[in-house]
């Protein structure tokens, strides 16, 4: 049975993620998370000040011990997308050896590292040989022929978001992890826009958080593309397009992926979207299990999930992306479009 990967965050409404893994725990085979004060895909925990970290950090620890005794993987993520001038220094190198001897001596062990780092990838191979070295869906590997270009750096990889969708693309690619020993992964439920424009910019911007947040910034600039194209009603229909697969979609794509991601380190109900996606079925606004959740861009219109025709995982998954010619989802999008 194919397990998820979920994502770490800090006590939710006083509960230690600890105890919704516990709750999951048939269901979860890794908890993925960042190290605080370190860049990642996404804002770094207890980023800002010294003795929030130190908080965050006690916090992790703790949950990292009860959940790897739990028999759960551990997943370090090291993927952000810039490390700016450290990029291939020795410091850089120095460090993360320290936070693995760290993560080991709290836990007991450390079973992954996900990067989109060539350095970091490297790094690992040459300090710690039987950690697993996983590929993050942030370099937008697309294809097998791009996974054979850096097979010795990498175990595993997360297949590019706008390709997984497509059933016999990831068929294929599947066949060729099999026959290299290599691990292929997915992720379920990213609300991000198909062939997003501004990724790679709203990327580099997240790795370099801490420094940002101490700038004087532009005022009315939205750096995020999908806010500001939802703002316009007539163009919603291109959240249809993106790479999220429905939790009663699921089931089609889990045999050929080893691990299944689910976004959940800064969405505001994770055990929702865990539920959702163990169970394979949700009844309500599809907007609420996507991560980023884009139910406020929306709001108050929703997408009924349980409206969605039955010919949706057909279409889908064997779309050719001429969307300037086909007009399938804004067709579907007017019929599962609803209200508060």
């Amino acid at each position: 049975m194919t397990k998820f990967a979920i994502g770490y965050q800090e006590p939710v409404s006083g509960e230690d993620f600890s105890s919704i893994v516990g709750d999951y725990r048939e269901h979860v085979g890794e908890l993925y998370f960042a190290w605080p004060g370190h860049a990642s895909g996404r804002p770094s925990l207890g980023k800002g000040d010294g003795g929030r970290e130190e908080e965050a950090q006690e916090n992790l620890e703790y949950n990292l011990r009860c959940i790897r005794q739990m028999g759960v993987r551990l997943d370090l993520l090291c993927n952000a997308s810039c490390y700016g001038g450290r990029s291939v220094s020795k410091s850089l190198e120095a460090e993360l050896c320290s936070v693995v001897e760290r993560i080991v001596s709290v836990a007991g062990g450390l079973e992954v590292v996900t990067t989109s780092s060539l350095a970091v990838a490297w790094i690992f191979k040459n300090h710690f040989p039987e950690i697993e070295v996983r590929a993050s869906v942030n370099m937008k590997v697309a294809s097998a022929e791009s996974m054979s270009y850096v097979s010795e750096l990498f175990d595993s990889f997360y297949i590019q978001r706008d390709t997984q969708r497509k059933l016999r693309h990831l068929r294929e690619t599947r066949d060729w992890c099999v026959a290299n020993s290599k691990k292929l992964c997915l992720l379920a439920n990213s609300g991000c826009l198909y062939g997003c424009p501004g990724q790679l910019f709203h990327d580099n911007l997240v790795a370099h958080d801490a420094e940002v947040s101490d700038m004087s910034n532009l005022e009315g600039f939205v750096p995020h593309v999908c806010w500001e194209l939802f703002k316009k009603p007539e163009r919603r229909a291109a959240i249809l397009k993106g790479s999220w697969i429905r939790p009663e979609d699921l089931h089609h794509y889990a045999p050929y992926a080893d691990v299944i991601k689910l976004a959940t380190r800064v969405h505001s109900n994770p055990r929702m979207v865990i539920d959702a996606y163990v169970k394979r079925s949700y009844h309500g606004n599809l907007l609420d299990l996507f991560e980023p959740t884009l139910s406020m861009a929306f709001a108050p219109q929703i997408l009924r999930n349980e409206k969605f025709p039955g010919d949706w995982f057909d279409k889908t998954s064997a779309c050719q992306r001429n969307c300037h010619e086909c007009g399938y989802c804004e067709n579907i999008f007017a019929k599962v479009k609803g209200s508060l």
